[in-house]
């Protein structure tokens, strides 16, 4: 079931974690699952620091016990032994709480970490294929990984950078304010005065932090696409001009970056004036007391001393509240891009359905993305079960939405489309991905060994099972050539391999995968022609009883299909068998006419001579060759026997 966050609005995908889409809920959303230990590292850091901040008040005693010490040594001895034993008990303290602490931190540290990053993932997996082509691959990367440091450092700032400074603030102000009211105020006030002057401005330079930190996300995304692409900038000599381009977005960064500083600098200004300010204040008026005979010498050095404790302390604060503020910048520009309504889910009735025979019908379909002009109005179709269809057109004819609509990559706006009569909101995605396969133009490669890229169609499969699927792709023979064989690795998104080679990789895993529906975008695109005739042979009888959709620019590679579905502008103009929509000589035919080497080109149809069509076969079915010239011994479009040649 859809799950909702703040809002009937905000949808999040069943299974996906309930991660909250507000910063600091996001952060304290974890040290709910640790309160305890959080709650004891909170403890202890108290403890430490009250222990560092008694020190001076232990330092008094041990000066007034040898002020008012006249007599013997052994008297003097006996004077100092309490406050030695209690100045040495809080150093003891300060080493035992300090460490408790940060053995806490670093038992919770990683393992949060490893939490934050873990569920930010799983949450990003549930998100809109929209969505993933809108965002940079490695500004979401990231952006996980900015969140999973910054609640971490968020959480490690207030506990061991503010809690203490409250502490240290706190007693010691108690302290002075034991020793002398009027001097305990003062610097009570000036303690309350820098905290609140110290927030405010740390707030204000809050949106500078934003900034910057976006522009290194930006930044760090137009490094990743470039390295991604390096191939491509070498093959078009752009060397220069990815350096040209990446410099504007380092310009952005150290613009964003400088104004940030430069704001940071008048705080720091601000801090030191504060600064100056309490130790001559508090010292010209210890020394004022002092001369009074208001206080003692033990009270003088204990308020300088606190003093002095105090300006080192808040010289920290400024710093840390600017960190602080940056890593709650980096979570929430996480949580602003990452947790977002999620839009594709699945219906609160939707199960796991088995797909038993395959049967695809489109009712009345309209389909726009995201409220553009209409890809489709009122499609209506029925794909029987077990049927190989192809599907041609001119780009943009709808092709690949009629196959992302199958896929549910997106939802109709108003339709629907069934599987065996079910609605494919019924069936959770996962059951639906599981049924159906998909062999791509581009293959996706996974940056691990091919033995572990085919598995991925069956994550159970034998050794013996992946090899059978990598001989009927025909990868078997040239995986058998690499010197770690099935245990190479492919590199990234498959770099290591040549296209044909990702592209037999990719056909092994989907054989593996044995899904009653498959589907083909140009999935033989990548191959040499003597490659593509023995894989096309593994392919029609990898499509044995199953349903087939066929994406092709190729005529001649669907033309041995039961029937072929003809594109133009979002309609289905013509609907039929290869050979009978050849004899109608209406828009498949003029699709073949306008073929070079195969291919649709745009522009008017060719006025070359007329089309040589391939005799049927004894299933009825026809097939078409390129140009009849350039047809070489032994070319056996999908294994099937050269038939008859009948010119029209």
């Amino acid at each position: 079931m859809p799950q909702l966050n703040h809002g009937e609005s905000f949808v999040r995908a069943p299974g996906a974690p309930t991660l909250p889409a507000t910063p600091l809920r996001f952060i304290f959303h974890f040290v709910g699952r640790r309160k305890w230990l959080f709650g004891a590292i909170v403890g202890f850091e108290a403890l430490n620091a009250a222990c560092g901040i008694a020190s001076p008040m232990a330092l008094s005693r041990i000066i007034r016990s040898v002020t008012l010490s006249h007599t013997s040594a052994q008297a003097l001895i006996r004077g100092l032994r309490g406050p030695l034993l209690f100045f040495l008990l809080l150093g003891l303290g300060e080493v035992v709480f300090g460490s408790l602490a940060r053995g806490f931190q670093l038992r919770i540290g990683p393992r949060q970490r490893q939490e934050v990053t873990r569920e930010v993932y799983a949450y990003l997996q549930h998100h809109s294929q929209r969505y993933l082509s809108n965002n940079f691959a490695g500004a979401l990367v990231h952006r996980i990984t900015e969140m999973s440091q910054g609640v971490n450092m968020t959480l490690w700032t207030l506990i061991f950078d503010f809690w203490p400074v409250f502490i240290t603030f706190g007693v010691s102000v108690a302290l002075l304010i034991g020793a002398n009211l009027r001097l305990g105020t003062i610097v009570g006030a000036w303690a309350v005065g820098f905290i609140v002057c110290s927030f405010f401005l740390a707030m204000r330079s809050r949106p500078f932090s934003l900034k910057s930190a976006a522009a290194r996300s930006e930044t760090t995304g137009k490094v990743v696409d470039s390295v991604t692409n390096l191939s491509s900038v070498k093959l078009f000599a752009r060397l220069a001009y990815e350096r040209l381009f990446l410099d504007r977005y380092l310009d952005r960064e150290i613009q964003a970056i400088s104004v940030s500083l430069r704001y940071t600098e008048r705080i720091r200004r601000f801090q030191f004036l504060a600064a100056v300010i309490l130790k001559v204040g508090v010292l010209g008026y210890a020394i004022t007391l002092w001369s009074r005979g208001t206080i003692g010498v033990s009270e003088f050095v204990m308020a300088t001393s606190m003093s002095l404790l105090l300006i080192t302390e808040s010289r920290n604060l400024s710093r840390r509240f600017l960190e602080f503020f940056e890593y709650v910048g980096n979570v929430t520009n996480g949580v602003r891009t990452l947790v977002q309504p999620h839009e594709l889910v699945d219906a609160q009735n939707a199960r796991d359905i088995c797909i038993a025979a395959g049967a695809i019908e489109f009712h009345s379909v309209d389909f726009a993305y995201d409220g553009a002009k209409k890809i489709f109005s009122q499609l209506s179709v029925a794909i029987a079960p077990g049927q190989r269809v192809g599907l041609v057109g001119a780009s943009g004819s709808g092709k690949s939405t009629f196959v992302s609509l199958i896929l549910r990559q997106h939802d109709p706006q108003s339709g629907a489309i069934t599987i065996d009569g079910v609605d494919l909101r019924a069936f959770t995605q996962e059951s639906l991905h599981t049924q159906v396969s998909l062999i791509p133009q581009d293959p996706n490669l996974f940056h691990r060994s091919l033995r572990e890229n085919i598995r991925y169609g069956k994550l159970d499969a034998t050794d013996a099972e992946i090899e059978a699927a990598a001989s009927r792709a025909h990868a078997h023979d040239f995986i058998a050539t690499i010197p770690e064989g099935y245990e190479s690795m492919v590199g990234e998104r498959g770099v290591k391999l040549s296209g044909g080679q990702r592209q037999r990789i990719a056909i092994a895993r989907v054989i593996l995968k044995d899904a009653p529906i498959l589907i083909l975008d140009e999935a033989t695109s990548s191959l040499d022609s003597i490659t593509e005739k023995l894989i096309q042979a593994s392919l029609d009888d990898a499509m044995k009883g199953k349903t087939v959709i066929v994406v092709a620019h190729r005529l001649s590679t669907i033309a041995h299909l039961d029937r072929i579905l003809v594109f133009e502008h979002g309609r289905i103009v013509e609907d039929g068998r290869p050979a009978d929509l050849i004899e109608r000589k209406g828009a498949y035919f003029r699709l073949w006419q306008g073929q070079a080497d195969g291919f649709l080109v745009a522009g008017s149809p060719s006025k070359r001579s007329a089309p040589i069509l391939l005799g049927e076969t004894k299933s009825g079915s026809a097939s078409l060759d390129e140009e009849s010239p350039e047809l070489e011994d032994g070319d056996v479009p999908f294994g099937r026997p050269v038939p008859e040649l009948v010119r029209t």
